[in-house]
Formats: C-alpha cells, sequence, structure tokens
C-alpha cells in the first residue's frame, strides 16, 4: 500500500479495516504519553518539549487541513480525517490532564474545571457520544473543537516556549477564541452570522475571568504549613500551626510554602492572607531554592486586625490570580 492510495478518496478497505481495528488503542497510547511528558516535565527531561512539540505538529495539521484540502493532490478520506482528528482530541486531553489533576487545589472551583477536562477526555473516548451526538452537531463539536486548542496552547506553551502562567494563558484564550469562532458563526446561521463575533469577544472576556478556575498546568505546592519560625540557614519550617491564640499573634506567624515548578519559576507569586473571607494583605514572595527540592519561600506577618478571631487562609497565587494552594488556620479568642 502506498500514501497515495492511504490518501484517496476511498482507501482500500483494508487500510480503513486495520485503522478501526486499532484505534481502541489510540486512547491508551494518548494517555500513556500524557504521563510520560508530566514525569518527564518533572525530571526536567530535555525530551518533553519534543513530546508537547509533536502534539502542536498535530494541531497544526487539524487547523490547515481545510486550506490543505482545496490544493491540487491533496485528498484525505473522510473517515481518516474523521479518525484523526479524534486522535489529535484525546492526544490533547490525555496529554493536559495528569498537569491539570497535580497541580488542582480541590478545595477551589479549580476542581470543577478539571472534571470537566476529565469528562471531554472521556467523551473523546467514547465513539457513541463522540461520533454519534458530538459530531453529528456541527456546532458543539466545533466548540469541543476550540476547548481543546484551549487546552493544547495551556500545555504546550509552558513546555515549548518556556512561558510563565500568565503568558501561555493569554495564548490560550486568544487562540482557543479564534478555534471558537467558526463554531459560534455556525450556531447563528448565515444569515445572523455576525452575532457570532461579540458573542466570541464576550467568551474571550468570561474565560479571561476565569483564569483563576483553571489550575498553573507547570506549578503546583509540595510542601505548605504556618509556622512560628523558620530556619532560613537550611530553609526548614518549624512545627505546623492549626489553631492560634489571638494573644500570641504579636510575635508574628509565617507561611511556609515550597513550589515544585520543574520549568523554572519566571514570574512573580503570591501569599494573599485571608480572614474570613476578606483580603488582608497580598505579600509577593522571594522565591529561592532548587526544583527538586521545590521553591522555598515564606512571608511574614506580624501586623494583624483588632480581632483576629476567626478563620485564616493564605492561598498561594500566579500574578494572573491562578491558586497554586492554600493554607488554613484558626485564630482562637485568648483564654
Amino acid at each position: 500500500m502506498t500514501l497515495r492510495s492511504l490518501l484517496q478518496e476511498d482507501p482500500p478497505p483494508r487500510i480503513v479495516a486495520l485503522i478501526e481495528r486499532h484505534r481502541r488503542w489510540w486512547p491508551v497510547f494518548s494517555f500513556a504519553s500524557g504521563v510520560a511528558s508530566y514525569l518527564l516535565v518533572q525530571r526536567t527531561d530535555a525530551r518533553a518539549p519534543w513530546i508537547a512539540g509533536l502534539l502542536a505538529l498535530g494541531w497544526l495539521w487539524l487547523l490547515l487541513e481545510p486550506w490543505l484540502a482545496r490544493l491540487r493532490g491533496y485528498r484525505l478520506s473522510w473517515r481518516l480525517g474523521r479518525l484523526l482528528s479524534q486522535a489529535v482530541h484525546q492526544e490533547t486531553l490525555f496529554f493536559t490532564l495528569p498537569f491539570l489533576l497535580a497541580a488542582t487545589d480541590w478545595s477551589s472551583p479549580q476542581g470543577l474545571f478539571t472534571l470537566a477536562v476529565a469528562g471531554a477526555a472521556l467523551v473523546s473516548i467514547t465513539d457513541p457520544v463522540y461520533n454519534r451526538r458530538l459530531r453529528a452537531r456541527r456546532g458543539p463539536y466545533l466548540c469541543f473543537h476550540a476547548f481543546t486548542l484551549f487546552l493544547a496552547v495551556l500545555a504546550v506553551a509552558p513546555i515549548v516556549f518556556r512561558l510563565d502562567t500568565a503568558r501561555s494563558y493569554a495564548w490560550a484564550v486568544a487562540i482557543g477564541t479564534l478555534g471558537a469562532l467558526p463554531g459560534l458563526l455556525h450556531l447563528y446561521g448565515r444569515r445572523r452570522y455576525w452575532l457570532g463575533v461579540p458573542f466570541a469577544a464576550a467568551l474571550a472576556g468570561s474565560a479571561w475571568l476565569l483564569q483563576p478556575w483553571v489550575a498553573p498546568v507547570t506549578l503546583w505546592l509540595t510542601e505548605a504549613a504556618v509556622v512560628r519560625g523558620v530556619d532560613e540557614a537550611r530553609r526548614l519550617p518549624g512545627p505546623a500551626l492549626s489553631h492560634l491564640e489571638a494573644g500570641t499573634l504579636r510575635r508574628g506567624i509565617y507561611a511556609f510554602t515550597a513550589l515544585h515548578a520543574p520549568l523554572g519559576l519566571r514570574e512573580p507569586v503570591f501569599h494573599v492572607w485571608r480572614l474570613d473571607g476578606r483580603v488582608v494583605d497580598r505579600i509577593r514572595l522571594d522565591i529561592a531554592g532548587g526544583r527538586r527540592e521545590g521553591y522555598r519561600a515564606w512571608s511574614r506577618k506580624q501586623a494583624f486586625p483588632d480581632d483576629p478571631v476567626g478563620d485564616w487562609t493564605v492561598t498561594v497565587e500566579t500574578a494572573g490570580g491562578q491558586r497554586v494552594g492554600v493554607l488554613r488556620f484558626t485564630v482562637d479568642r485568648t483564654r
């Protein structure tokens, strides 16, 4: 069999049968490559960008294929094209999922977003749902396509282009919105297609506002504690505290965190102190440390409100508001 025969409008039945026979293994391969990429990124292995680059090439073909189809001499079987499109979607979802599972703060709305990605991954490998229900409706299918494109940029940009979380998210929103535009135009039909443009703008604005709901893909918390002191020479925290008395706060307390950033930390990270959900202080971290041990940093707080009694949280956040993790402690009245 030649490549030319594979690209014909009606490929040989043996080729189609071969692909159909082995297509059930593609989700396994996609998940395995996603886990492998996650492990390689953790080890800062030089091969990780190559795996992410292959995913980017798959999306490049997927985006250019409609224009390639107009070229003379390029014809791709519709069945083969659908199989390849589904494979790229599966690869994207299972590539991104391990990173999100590691980085998600499940006590925040990030858990809902990660569960949505897991649900989309399940849809992509369930042929009756993907092909008969989702693919049969062009508008929803193109929106699904745009969502996976958003995830692809979100995961690939930090690994291949070494972008920080804020710029990666901005790229993902911009490219994902452009990818959603054809689907939105189709939803409104030919007579009102222009309504898709403001809807796309609203979609981009909503995605931007929902940035705190999305976990930073290549940054997560490995250690966190509220302590009375830190050994600055060894960068080690004291015993962790969960309850304090208001009278003991005059000496100050520390929020100690260790961040795992296998691709390096090239952006500011903040400790945001809150009392009963109200922001009390926002402190920029002075990051130091190695990749294996985590970037160890702490903030010390000595100035407290007149009535500090209540439930306190210290959230670790990026400049874009994405939550990396959270510490909790309670301040009780002095006995």
